[in-house]
């Protein structure tokens, strides 16, 4: 049973790189119901590991090796999707540009 039609994966690949597992994100989707909160799951986790590490570690005189760029990026991606409109409609109208229409009911009939 696919649940991520080919667009859908084809915009989760795009965000998170071709070497992401299509099963992981298959299991995901069907989870969380969005391919939004399937990326933002995903680079969050990425974010989370890279912070349960020290970013920078250096060996005097033989390596330093710094990950605070990486940090930095992760964290644009994750604002970038945040931003982008996602393939599934999930849009969240934060703005409220979107007006609200209000229906009342009436009986159609009035009993005494």
């Amino acid at each position: 049973m696919i649940l991520v039609d080919e667009f859908q994966r084809s915009w989760l690949l795009a965000q998170l790189g071709p070497a992401t597992d299509p099963a992981d994100l298959e299991r995901r989707f069907f989870r969380l119901r969005s391919v939004r909160a399937v990326a933002l799951e995903v680079l969050g986790e990425r974010r989370a590991k890279l912070l349960a590490d020290p970013l920078k570690v250096t060996v005097d005189g033989v390596v330093t090796m710094d990950l605070q760029e990486n940090l930095r990026g992760i964290e644009r991606q994750i604002e970038q999707v945040h931003q982008a409109p996602a393939p599934d409609g999930t849009d969240d109208d934060e703005d409220g540009d979107e007006p609200i229409a209000v229906t009342w009911l009436t009986a159609a009939r009035r009993y005494r």
